[in-house]
């Protein structure tokens, strides 16, 4: 049995190990990737100016959502969403894009809810460097009202995408009937190169 005198010292050291482990779990916590998210609002009927969107996730699991606004009848395009990368361990796994539209609100991460989905779309190689390069994109009629594009996967080493929302009115399309002949999903709608910032990873964030 431990002396009076020696007990209050036994306490402290205990309590000591105790904040000890506590630090140690708090570290490595931070030290997994963690789930990156971006909630971006692209604004009214995106152009090629304000539709940009782009994230360098590195190692994270992200999922991703891109607001915008649509008045009346719009073509949407993504064109395209794109992860140019020098090494296989820099690839996107699980990454894909699907549009929603909003009912009530944006539902949260992970959950199911009343948003409404249009035609889930998975990442493909590029046809022009297929062994550096993933990307997805496709174009879609929608209506008028508010909606968000939501971009998920798990990157690896230094992975990150970057792409552009665009609209033009229905109204406008050059081509009879092109809206309904490319729905959204379909591949084949050229790619747009990204250049990786080399330090650092970066996250855009706007409201």
């Amino acid at each position: 049995m431990p002396s009076g005198a020696a007990a209050p010292f036994l306490l402290k050291e205990n309590q000591m190990k105790k904040l000890l482990l506590a630090s140690a779990a708090a570290l490595a916590l931070l030290t997994m990737p963690a789930s990156a998210a971006i909630v971006q609002n692209l604004g009214v009927n995106p152009n090629s100016g304000s539709g940009h969107f782009s994230n360098d996730v590195g190692g994270a699991t992200f999922e991703d959502d891109y607001t915008f606004q649509l008045l009346g009848a719009q073509f949407v395009t993504i064109a395209s969403a794109t992860n140019v990368y020098a090494s296989a361990l820099d690839k996107i796994t699980g990454f894909t894009g699907q549009l929603y539209q909003i009912v009530g609100a944006v539902d949260p991460e992970g959950v199911v809810g009343d948003d409404i989905g249009f035609g889930a779309i998975t990442a493909v190689a590029c046809p022009t460097a297929p062994t550096t390069c993933q990307i997805l994109g496709g174009s879609r009629e929608l209506p008028g009202g508010n909606y968000y594009l939501e971009i998920t996967g798990t990157g690896g080493g230094q992975a990150g995408y970057g792409g552009d929302l665009t609209t033009i009115s229905v109204g406008e399309v050059p081509i009879p009937g092109m809206a309904l002949a490319v729905p959204f999903g379909v591949m084949g709608l050229g790619w747009m190169a990204r250049r990786r910032r080399q330090q650092g990873l970066g996250k855009e964030l706007a409201a």
